[in-house]
């Protein structure tokens, strides 16, 4: 299985943003290290937070109605560039995404699955009536066909999936 490794300060950042995003879906950039040759095991140092351009309803890929639309997130080529140019620049590598899924499970979708890129983390937030639920990681399988969740271990406690409350994130460490 492999793992993501960040930061509660971080998760926290992210589950306030989702928050904020609330009924959008919310969306980042996760900037750090893979560990080992595989990408298995992943270090997180920053994030990214990006402005979800489907929550515009301009530029979103979609023709579908706004309803669809908050159930979705884009994240503009230029902001994409910029982040792995931020990245290298600090000595770090784009390392995956964060989105949050409005009233639904922080499970990947069939669009997140059709939209995946190989080796990177994808950090899901449930936000249930506005308020984040709960947090968990995925990575594509090698043969595309789903994702496999990761562990996520959070400053050195892993944890299956994370509750959050408010500001906290909190969590039960793995049997």
């Amino acid at each position: 299985m492999s793992r993501l490794l960040i930061s509660p300060r971080h998760l926290s950042a992210i589950g306030l943003h989702a928050q904020v995003s609330y009924p959008q879906e919310c969306c980042g950039v996760l900037i750090g290290r893979f560990l080992d040759p595989q990408g298995r095991r992943v270090r997180v140092e920053r994030i990214l937070a990006a402005r979800n351009e489907c929550a515009c309803h301009s530029t979103c890929e979609s023709d579908d109605p706004p309803a669809v639309t908050n159930s979705r997130y884009e994240i503009s080529p230029q902001t994409v560039i910029s982040a792995h140019r931020h990245a290298r620049q600090q000595g770090f590598e784009v390392v995956g995404y964060y989105h949050s899924h409005p009233d639904h499970e922080a499970r990947p979708s069939d669009l997140d699955l059709d939209h995946a890129w190989a080796r990177l983390s994808y950090l899901i937030v449930s936000v249930q009536q506005g308020q984040p639920e709960s947090i968990r990681s995925w990575r594509l399988a090698e043969d595309r066909s789903c994702f496999e969740e990761q562990t996520l271990d959070v400053g050195g406690m892993p944890v299956a999936t994370l509750a959050t409350t408010g500001r906290r994130v909190t969590g039960g460490p793995l049997p």
